[in-house]
């Protein structure tokens, strides 16, 4: 099971990281906070002060077309907020 899906790299989180040294990871629903600490510190060698994670539930939409009733699903995530230790930095871009 991976724990870590894939890193989100937007404009608020590229600012996060760069003034608060935070970084944003989306993560598997079922992992808690030691286990995210545990498999950031053992991808990038890093050391973790804090993890936060948010919950987003399921999104659905229903629209009236032409065709009738049309609905739609969002799919519902994990995402894991985690401020690594002064000094220290994960690198998104080596592996490209």
């Amino acid at each position: 099971m991976s724990i870590l899906i894939k890193p989100i790299i937007t404009e608020k989180a590229t600012n996060d990281s760069e003034l608060f040294n935070r970084f944003t990871f989306i993560v598997d629903k079922k992992a808690n906070k030691l286990e995210i600490k545990g498999a950031v510190e053992a991808t990038y060698g890093v050391s973790i002060l804090s993890v936060k994670t948010l919950n987003y539930p399921i999104q659905r939409n229903t629209k009236f077309t032409k065709k009738g009733l049309v609905t739609g699903i969002k799919s519902g995530y994990k995402k894991a907020i985690v401020q690594v230790a002064e000094g220290e930095s994960i690198d998104f871009y080596n592996n490209l």
